[in-house]
Parts: structure tokens; C-alpha cells; sequence
């Protein structure tokens, strides 16, 4: 045979074989059999045979092979094959899965996920099994092998480094200086605190404070002739006192106790008793009001024996001064009862180092603007200390002792007023100095996160005691959708809504007065189940209705935007986001986007918007009253007019005001003055004990007895009364 035309046929028989070998990868590649390719010849068997010479054995195996490699590899996949269990359902879905991770995830085997995957635009081809799919891929998978996905919970963040600022160790005894004791004064009403603050610190203020109620808060520094000093806390009651004992902080060093000898022990009393005994501070019993004839002092050490108050005359430890807070009789006596039991504390401080002190009394001031009166612990502040308080900060600017007079420093024991803080902060919070503003940036953002935690951990706790005690009546509101898509039930909701889209805009307006309609966008079903669930318990529909049209995850689209503008509704977002032109098509036709990423703050911002739809009420405020005393008529052309001769018994009648018209207590008329006249003159106001002749505008006749009140209405915003459990 001619060795051309042998050539010429194994070039054929080669093509052929090649030809089979793609036919065979072809259906291997749609039936997915899980098989690794090998090197082989593409010559048939009996081609071998014709040149056995150009062969090698391991070669004429591998072609042996080849007829069977596709149903071997099929039999023993079968085997390997591991059986999946199907999920109830429900997909839990993440970012960057790959093709085996969702085959895992759904039940199903990886053949099924290709045969899903043919209805999008992937090249099922190119894909294997770690190849990572798009999430709309992911959620369209499921969504074609009729199951519902949800989003797995993102992993919790690394846990945060704590930057707070706390206390300095305790200081070295050789380093401490002794300081001035801090007293409060407490006792029942009007048994002489503030006259006897007064006294000590030769002021005024007890006669300018109404009902000898303390009318502000403060702390201030006595100097004694013998050198000594006492600072002395000004409260406005126990509340304060209390408040402070809370939040963890000791001020107080020592309690004076003021009871009235002639009133003896009373319930505010015993309420100062057991505060002092709580904080663990010593008490020194002030009995003033001595100067009286009345005043019995032994009746009141008696009367202290009930409550564990054993003054030293009866074997106790509690010093007892009988006292005039008004005449200052043997103050000098309290002051140096004060400094000895002070002394016997042993009341040392480290005036080195950070500061540390504790706010007594914030307030903002017009022109200083936020301003703290405050005691010094342990340190000594001066001008440029950067300081922490809660979660706010200050460059200390100035500094202010009792008297308003400018101090450069104030040491511990001292209080002082300081103007630089960033914030107000709040009554008995601790102070703490930084190194730096950084430092104190640090701080304030720690503090702050941390509080988010907690009420987020708090929120939770909420939410699930609300589903809890609303699950039944959940399920039965929500039974008639519950067999529903989600698709399905937002055709239902807008069918049911429908009507209102073709209302013209004036007629849109006034229904919507006291309508919200909101539409809830969330991140996860989670998160839009709990905010449902909280809106669920809204039950003041009689004040304003609360509709909510729309609710679905993902971020905030031009489709949400388009149905508030239909229902003249707001936007509430959950950890979802709304890209820039979003927000500007949002801005140009009038839409509120409100975004939050915890739910107590989404919560309150809603009940802000259903604050704002609620009508203002009106209220009445008495302006004057006067009695009617005399009727006469005036002729007006051809009318008679009558005319009440009255006397103004309060306040003042002003004619731009409203009256009304009261006869045995029940009012008869509302409206304005037609005329008021004082002596034959036209006249605009009349004063408390002025006469005067007045007529209605409606010729409402009078009669003797009768009462004319003039009023002023105002107008006061009312908030919901729908109470959401934060």
C-alpha cells in the first residue's frame, strides 16, 4: 500500500477521533459529570493495530479506556455523592457565595443550581464549582426553585478598644494634703436650710427665694477666723442629693441635719436620715429655732432614738448644736463641730496630677454660654485643662469661684465655676482631665458608642417582649395576608389604597391632615418585622391615623419615592441607604427620607412627624374679670343698644381681646367688645378697680350679677399619646 495514502487515512481516522472527543466533552460539560480530563490519543484501537510500532502501552490502555471513562466516572460519582439536607424553605443567603456553597445552602445538587442558573445572563459554561456568584444571581436562583431567601446576620464587628478615661490608681499617702470638708445640708421644709446657708455666707439670697424653697443649686466656700475652711453644697432638696448618691458619686463628706425644735422630726426629715445612711456620710444635728418660746431640743434627740440618730448627751456618736439660723446664735459652734468631726475623718487629697472632680450644677448661660459649678477631688485645675464629663468635653476658659470673682486654679475641696465646656453636661457627673482635645475626642466617641450598645442591647430586650405579648394579635391582623407573597401583598395594599391616588391635591391635603402614611424600608425581614411590629401597637388613631402603604428591603428606589408622592407620605429607612440622586429627586418633589440605623431613634423621629400632623390646641388664659353692676341703654340712630356698668374686680380688660359672658357660672355668649368707654371716653384698656360701660357686638342684653371675662387663646402643639415602650 502506497505509505501517502496510509497518511493521508490516519489523518483522517485523527479527525474523527477528535471529532468523538468533543462530542464527548460537550456532554460532559451539560451533563456536569464530575471527572477530571486526561491526555489521550485520539486513534481508535484498531488503528493501533495497524502500526503497533508508533504506540506506546500506557497509551493503547488509556484508549482502551476512553469508551467507558463517562459512565464510570457517572456510577462513581453516584457513590461518592453525599446526601444534602433540604432546608424547610427559607435560604439563608450572604455576599460572595460560590456555585457548591449555594448548592449546600438550598438542599440541592450543583446541577440544579446550572439548570437555574440558564435563565440569567451568565455563561454557565465558564463557571465552576468555587466561582463566585452576584447576589441578584444568588437571589434569583431561589427565587426560580420557588423558595425564599433571607440575609445571613453579618458577623459581629471586632470588638472595639476601649479608650475611655478613668480614674488615676490610688495616690502614695506621702503625697496627700489635707483639704476642706464638703457638707450638705438637709432637713425637712422650712425648718431653716436656707436661712442657715444664708447666715453662713452673709448673703441675702433666703429673702428673695419664694416659700424658703431653695431656687438654685450651687456650692460655695466658708472662711472661718481661725483659718479654716468649709465648702458647703447648696441643694434645692433631696432629689438632687439622691440623684448624685446614684450615679456612684460621694461629694459629700459630712451632713448636717437642720430640724426645727419646735416641729421635731417630720417626714422629709426622715427621708434626709436614711440618705445620709445610704451615702454612708456622718451627721451633725443642727436644732434651730432655739430663740423660740416654743422650742422643746430634748424633745427632738428623743425623737431621733426611732431612727438610729443617738446624740452624744444619750451615748451616742452624733454631735448635737442648738442653733438660730436667724439670729445667728452659735453658728461659730456648728462651723467648729464641723471642722473637729472633719478632722477625725482624716479628709486628705493628692493636688498632683490629672484633675478629678464631680459636676454639681450645669446650666447654659446667655453670654458664658455652657457653664458647670464643680468640685475639685484630687489635682489641681487651672486655665487650658482639657476635661471629660459624660459625653461631652471642655477647654477650661475661665474659672469662677462663689463670688464671680476670676481664680487661676482651684485645688481639691474647692468649688469653682468653669466656662469652656463643649456641651452642658449633667448634674453629678465625673469629671476627669485628658492630655489632649484628641484625647478627649477619643473619650467622647467611646462613651457615646458604648451608650448606643447598651440601648441597642435594651431595644432588643423591648422588641422581643413585644413580640412576645402582641404575637396573637399579629398573626390575627396579618392572617388574611399571610398566604401571600410579598409581591401579592403589595398589590393588595395598593388596591386597597387606590382610590386616594386619583384625589385632587386640595382634596389629598385636607385628608391627609391627620393621616402619616409611611412607607418602611429595612435591610433584612428582621428588621422590617420588628419596626411592623412596633407600629402595630399604635392606638391613637382617633389623634392621628398611622398608614403604613408600603414596606420591603433594600435601599431606597425611585419606586418608594413616586408612592409618597402619591399618598403624601415619609421615607423611614433601616441600616439601608439612598444614593445621591435619590436624594435629590426626593428634595425636588417634597419628600421626607428619614434614615436611622437603630430603631429607638427611627421610633422617635416617627412620633416627631405624628407630633407635627396633630392640630394645635387651644387654650384659654384669663386676662381680667369684671361684675356687672348697673344696665342702662344707649339709642344708636333708631337702635337701642344696651350697656353694662361694670367694675373691674382682676387683671385688666383689654378691648383687642376675646370676652365672654358667664350667668350663674355658665357661659352665654363669646365675641368681641363693641364699644368700651371709661367717663364718656373711648378707651382701649381698663385697670383693676376701674369702672366702665361696655357693649356686645350682638346687643346681647345683661343683667345685673353677670360676670365679663376677657381671655387671650393660645395655641399649644400636642404630641401623640401613643406610647411605644422607649
Amino acid at each position: 500500500m502506497n505509505r501517502g495514502l496510509i497518511l493521508k487515512f490516519e489523518k483522517l481516522v485523527q479527525l474523527r477521533g477528535a471529532c468523538r472527543q468533543l462530542c464527548t466533552l460537550s456532554y460532559r460539560r451539560v451533563n456536569r459529570a464530575q471527572w477530571k480530563p486526561v491526555q489521550s490519543s485520539a486513534h481508535p484501537v484498531w488503528s493501533v493495530l495497524l502500526y503497533p510500532q508508533f504506540w506506546q502501552k500506557d497509551k493503547l490502555i488509556s484508549i482502551a479506556l476512553l469508551q467507558h471513562r463517562h459512565l464510570a466516572t457517572k456510577e462513581d460519582m453516584k457513590k461518592k455523592k453525599k446526601k444534602i439536607p433540604l432546608t424547610k424553605g427559607e435560604v439563608e443567603i450572604r455576599q460572595k457565595m460560590t456555585v457548591e456553597e449555594l448548592a449546600r445552602a438550598m438542599g440541592k445538587d450543583i446541577d440544579h443550581i446550572y439548570e437555574a442558573l440558564l435563565y440569567t445572563d451568565i455563561d454557565v459554561d465558564s463557571l465552576e464549582q468555587d466561582s463566585v456568584l452576584h447576589e441578584d444571581h444568588i437571589k434569583l436562583v431561589v427565587k426560580k426553585s420557588g423558595m425564599k431567601y433571607k440575609s445571613a446576620k453579618l458577623k459581629e464587628e471586632k470588638e472595639r478598644e476601649n479608650t475611655d478615661a478613668v480614674k488615676r490608681p490610688p495616690a502614695d499617702p506621702a503625697v496627700l494634703t489635707p483639704r476642706p470638708p464638703v457638707v450638705t445640708i438637709l432637713g425637712h421644709v422650712d425648718h431653716g436650710k436656707t436661712t442657715l446657708l444664708d447666715s453662713l455666707r452673709k448673703t441675702q439670697v433666703a429673702s428673695m427665694e419664694a416659700g424658703g424653697i431653695t431656687q438654685h443649686i450651687g456650692a460655695f466656700l466658708v472662711h472661718l477666723p481661725s483659718g479654716e475652711k468649709i465648702t458647703f453644697l447648696d441643694t434645692p432638696g433631696h432629689a438632687a442629693f439622691s440623684a448624685m448618691r446614684a450615679r456612684g458619686t460621694h461629694v459629700t463628706d459630712i451632713v448636717i441635719l437642720v430640724v426645727a425644735a419646735e416641729d421635731g422630726v417630720m417626714q422629709q426629715t426622715i427621708e434626709s436620715i436614711q440618705h445620709a445612711k445610704n451615702a454612708g456620710v456622718p451627721l451633725i444635728l443642727a436644732i434651730n429655732k432655739c430663740d423660740k418660746p416654743e422650742a422643746d431640743p430634748e424633745r427632738v434627740k428623743k425623737e431621733l432614738l426611732a431612727h438610729d440618730v443617738v446624740c452624744e448627751e444619750l451615748g451616742g456618736d452624733v454631735q448635737a448644736v442648738n442653733i438660730s439660723a436667724l439670729k445667728g446664735e452659735n453658728l461659730m459652734v456648728l462651723a467648729e463641730a464641723t471642722v473637729a468631726l472633719a478632722e477625725m475623718l482624716e479628709l486628705k487629697a493628692d493636688s498632683t496630677g490629672l484633675v478629678e472632680g464631680t459636676v454639681i450644677e450645669s446650666r447654659k448661660d446667655k453670654g458664658k454660654g455652657p457653664v458647670t459649678t464643680a468640685i475639685i477631688q484630687r489635682g489641681t485645675l487651672r486655665k487650658g485643662s482639657v476635661l471629660v464629663a459624660g459625653k461631652t468635653w471642655a477647654k477650661v476658659r475661665f474659672m469662677f469661684d462663689e463670688n464671680g470673682k476670676a481664680v487661676d486654679a482651684a485645688s481639691p475641696g474647692i468649688p469653682v465655676e468653669i466656662m469652656g465646656w463643649k456641651e452642658v453636661p449633667s448634674a453629678g457627673d465625673e469629671i476627669l482631665e485628658v492630655e489632649s482635645e484628641q484625647r478627649a475626642h477619643e473619650v467622647v466617641a467611646w462613651r457615646t458608642y458604648v451608650e448606643q450598645q447598651e440601648k441597642m442591647k435594651k431595644d432588643v430586650e423591648v422588641i422581643e417582649a413585644r413580640q412576645k405579648e402582641h404575637r396573637m394579635e399579629y398573626e390575627k391582623k396579618q392572617q388574611k395576608l399571610a398566604h401571600l407573597t410579598w409581591r401579592q401583598r403589595k398589590a393588595v395594599l395598593y388596591k386597597a389604597n387606590k382610590h386616594l391616588m386619583f384625589l385632587k391635591p386640595k382634596e389629598r391635603t385636607e385628608m391627609d391632615k391627620n393621616m402619616l402614611s409611611v412607607i418602611v424600608k429595612g435591610d433584612v425581614d428582621g428588621s422590617i418585622e420588628a419596626i411592623l411590629n412596633i407600629l402595630d401597637s399604635y392606638d391613637a388613631d382617633d389623634e392621628c391615623k398611622l398608614d403604613v402603604i408600603h414596606f420591603g428591603l433594600g435601599d431606597i428606589s425611585e419606586t418608594d419615592i413616586s408612592l409618597a408622592e402619591a399618598f403624601n407620605g415619609v421615607i423611614f429607612g433601616f441600616s439601608v441607604k439612598a444614593n445621591d440622586s435619590i436624594k435629590q429627586l426626593a428634595a425636588k418633589k417634597g419628600i421626607k427620607i428619614k434614615l436611622h440605623n437603630i430603631i429607638y431613634k427611627l421610633i422617635e423621629d416617627l412620633k416627631d412627624e405624628l407630633n407635627s400632623r396633630l392640630p394645635p390646641s387651644v387654650t384659654e388664659s384669663t386676662i381680667g374679670e369684671a361684675s356687672v353692676l348697673d344696665i342702662f341703654s344707649v339709642t344708636v340712630g333708631k337702635n337701642k343698644i344696651p350697656v353694662a356698668g361694670c367694675r373691674v374686680q382682676k387683671g385688666l380688660l383689654d378691648r383687642k381681646m376675646k370676652f365672654k359672658l358667664l350667668r350663674n357660672r355658665e357661659v352665654i355668649w363669646k365675641g368681641s367688645l363693641s364699644s368700651l368707654k371709661h367717663h364718656k371716653d373711648d378707651v382701649q384698656v381698663i385697670k383693676t378697680g376701674m369702672d366702665c360701660g361696655l357693649s356686645l357686638d350682638q346687643g346681647i342684653e345683661f343683667k345685673i350679677g353677670d360676670q365679663i371675662i376677657c381671655y387671650e387663646e393660645k395655641e399649644v402643639q400636642q404630641t401623640t399619646s401613643w406610647d411605644p415602650g422607649f
